[in-house]
């Protein structure tokens, strides 16, 4: 038996093993937000991680950034998400709600009233936007007014309560891959002059008033936070100019709170494990006092090597995952995975989303 397939007890949850259902932006989601009937099948298919960690969830209208995702902010979304929570329960599996607010990584068509998209400061990504009518490159966002600030940690504190609603067993804070927490902490995409802007103290201002609203919802042992100190994507956005004193100081900081775990993508999202010199995740886990989640094109034996020299806790698997329902017992036996063709990665319906065999045929589970 791997020890990656063993059980793990993460704060108070026991986990059935340290494989970690990564978030997938699936783009299935109604107009309104809602997720569809077919997403009960989806994760209840995939309760066989220890822990699975929901596709990205906009906290707010202003918060989405990409066509047909979900949303926690109306009680129509929360009902949605209730067959979810409650079949990926039926099936002894555990569900965190992932909490997202996309910055300027956006597009007026997704935007309430087509208005643009808000950021720390007003710097245009490079890189496309995935509207209902197709990728449209990324236009100027708005740099968000000092008083509107608050609005949005309030957003944020209504959505994690909206996530206990649900029925979720906690929520991850999305402070990665370049959207607004993290357009905040890095000084490559933050320019601003006041309370949130120049100093790391001022910088982090904002993500760590996000997590103590969200703590004070959920107390730290049901939160986890998502960072990415050396991805670029998306939007080719540039590192912090000194990534090992930002992250540290974000690490240390997010240590009085009491979190979970820190879940990180050790390289660029969706590109490479490649780390620069200037970013050091051995830093973050030494320095963080929970659990620590490594991501980014993790395999069994590389799980199994960081798990024994100590680098990770348990391992989140994300792409492996959208073809493979099954993918612990894959990983138990040996068995070969399936591939995805990128076709199937974003929209449609439930084709390529919840239809995927298992080894022995469809994935047995209960509702």
């Amino acid at each position: 038996m791997s020890p990656i397939l063993e059980p793990f007890t993460l704060g108070d949850l026991t986990l059935k093993n340290r494989v970690v259902m990564a978030p997938l932006t699936r783009s299935r989601s109604f107009d309104e937000g809602i997720p569809p009937d077919f997403a009960v099948d989806y994760y209840a298919q995939r309760a066989n991680a220890g822990l699975i960690i929901s596709e990205a969830t906009n906290i707010s209208p202003q918060a989405v950034g990409y066509a047909l995702t979900p949303g926690i902010w109306t009680d129509a979304q929360v009902e949605g998400w209730k067959p979810v929570t409650a079949a990926v329960h039926a099936n002894d599996g555990r569900i965190f709600l992932q909490l997202w607010h996309t910055g300027r990584i956006s597009h007026p068509d997704v935007q309430p009233n087509g208005q643009s998209p808000v950021a720390p400061s007003a710097l245009k990504p490079e890189g496309m936007a995935f509207t209902k009518s197709g990728m449209k490159p990324h236009e100027t966002p708005r740099a968000l007014e000092t008083d509107e600030i608050p609005g949005i940690v309030e957003d944020y504190r209504r959505a994690a309560e909206n996530a206990k609603r649900a029925g979720f067993d906690g929520v991850e804070i999305h402070s990665a891959n370049n959207y607004l927490l993290e357009q905040f902490v890095r000084d490559s995409t933050n320019k601003r002059t006041d309370q949130y802007g120049g100093s790391i103290e001022n910088r982090l201002r904002f993500p760590l008033a996000v997590v103590k609203a969200v703590t004070e919802v959920w107390g730290g042992k049901r939160v986890g936070i998502r960072l990415s100190p050396a991805t670029t994507e998306p939007g080719k956005t540039p590192l912090d100019s000194d990534p090992k004193a930002t992250f540290g100081a974000y690490i240390d900081a997010l240590n009085g709170f009491d979190l979970l775990y820190v879940h990180t993508i050790e390289g660029v999202t969706q590109q490479t494990r490649d780390v620069p010199d200037e970013v050091d995740f051995g830093q973050i886990r030494e320095r963080f006092k929970g659990a620590y989640i490594g991501n980014n094109q993790y395999t069994l034996d590389l799980a199994e090597k960081d798990l024994a020299e100590g680098r990770a806790d348990l391992f989140s698997f994300g792409r492996p995952y959208i073809a493979n329902p099954d993918l612990v017992e894959r990983l138990r036996t040996g068995a070969p995975l399936a591939e995805a063709p990128k076709a199937y990665w974003y929209g449609g319906g439930a084709n390529g989303y919840s239809d995927w065999p298992g080894m022995n045929g469809p994935v047995a589970f209960r509702r």
